[in-house]
This record gives structure tokens, C-alpha cells and sequence, in this order.
């Protein structure tokens, strides 16, 4: 669809420096990494999907001036747009799947259990330090990659807490630099979504399964 705007400005310096440091995150995960703008109401939100964690990131930046448009785009060439508070929209690609599913815009509400942020961290480094072990001590004949797989599945699938919210998710918004030590957090539920809220940037991720249809979703045509 035509795009309304060639470019943006963002409410400061230091709005694009988050933005940044987010799209240069998930192109570490993913060279080819696409992501979906909306903006409107004067906020920019982005989303992306960092392969292996299942989950949809978000990172959300104040602009100064309103604007009012919805494209997903290459996040490299975002990240190379971006110069001081000025970002050029690039053009428009065929998005993955997921960019045509995404989280609803309201009806959130807060769901109680989640534990404090040093709790999750140290949940996330125990994993990972389980996955480590468990992976060395796999016998030569079964080191292979559904073996791994298999391990990891069962380890991040565990929830948090008293929540339904998976320890990936929770390892995803540590990776993406949104769960820092001391910020506050909130675990919201809308329809079958889940989605843990950080200053920083939030994870969302479907509860239901997907085979079952698309229940609640918010679907956008593209």
C-alpha cells in the first residue's frame, strides 16, 4: 500500500537510540530480519520476530510529529535510515506470516504472579546453564539436533511463577535488552495473548494453539 509519509521524525535523539539498539538486536538473531511499523496518535510501533524464541517483540518510540501508517519493511534498511532523530521510511516488503497476525491494541488487563525481574533473570541463567549441561552430557550418538531441540523445548516451555507465561518469553525480552535489572514489569492477558510489559519494549505470544483456529486474534489483511 502507497505510504503517506517518506519520512519520520522522532520526538528525540535518544527515542531513535532505542530504536536502534532494538532493530540491530533483532538482526543479530536474523540478517534478513523484517519488521511491521504502525504508527499513529504520535507513536511509532514496531514489531519483530526473533527466530527460536516464538514470541513477537515490541518496541514503541514517540514521534513529534502525527502520522498515521502501517508497512513492514527490511530492518536492516530501517537501521540504516536512521540518523539522529530523522528516519527514512524504506519501501515495502512482502512480509513473513506473522507480520499479518499481531497482538490487539486493547483490552489488556493485568494478570497477577509474575515474580521480580532478578527472579526471572536468574530463572533464565539457570536454564541456560541446565541446557549447557544437559547438552555436554548427551552421549555422541545422540548429540544431534532434535536431541537439542527436544532439551530446549522442554526447558523453556516451563513457566514463570504462579503465570501461564513461558520462560522463553521471559529469555527473549532479557536477549532483546528489555528485562534490566530494577525497571518495572507487568504480565497483561487480552483475548489468547500473552504479553510481558517492560519500560523498555514488551513480548507477546499466543496461548491458544494455532491449530485451532484464530479464535481472538487481531488479524490485519495485508
Amino acid at each position: 500500500m502507497p505510504l503517506p509519509v517518506q519520512s519520520l521524525r522522532l520526538a528525540d535523539a535518544r527515542e531513535a537510540d532505542d530504536l536502534a539498539a532494538f532493530l540491530a538486536r533483532l538482526i543479530h538473531y536474523d540478517r534478513a530480519a523484517a519488521v511491521r511499523m504502525q504508527a499513529g496518535g504520535g507513536a511509532l510501533a514496531v514489531f519483530g520476530r526473533p527466530p527460536s524464541f516464538e514470541v513477537l517483540a515490541i518496541r514503541t518510540a514517540r514521534l513529534a510529529e502525527a502520522v498515521a501508517f502501517d508497512v513492514t519493511v527490511s530492518a536492516g534498511e530501517l537501521l540504516e535510515s536512521l540518523s539522529g532523530a530523522e528516519c527514512a521510511v524504506p519501501g515495502e516488503v512482502t512480509g513473513p506470516p506473522w507480520a499479518g497476525v499481531l497482538p490487539p491494541r486493547g483490552g489488556w488487563r493485568e494478570l497477577p504472579g509474575l515474580p521480580q525481574v532478578r527472579e526471572m533473570r536468574g530463572a533464565v541463567a539457570a536454564a541456560v546453564a541446565e541446557f549447557r549441561a544437559r547438552d555436554e552430557a548427551l552421549p555422541d550418538e545422540r548429540r544431534t539436533r532434535a536431541e537439542r531441540d527436544r532439551i530446549g523445548r522442554e526447558i523453556w516451555s516451563r513457566t514463570v511463577g504462579g503465570t501461564g507465561l513461558p520462560l522463553r518469553a521471559v529469555h527473549a525480552a532479557q536477549s532483546l535488552g528489555f528485562l534490566r535489572p530494577g525497571v518495572p514489569v507487568a504480565l497483561l492477558t487480552s483475548g489468547t495473548w500473552l504479553r510481558l510489559r517492560t519500560p523498555y519494549g514488551s513480548v507477546a505470544l499466543r496461548t491458544a494453539d494455532p491449530s485451532s483456529g484464530l479464535g481472538g486474534l487481531a488479524v490485519t489483511p495485508r
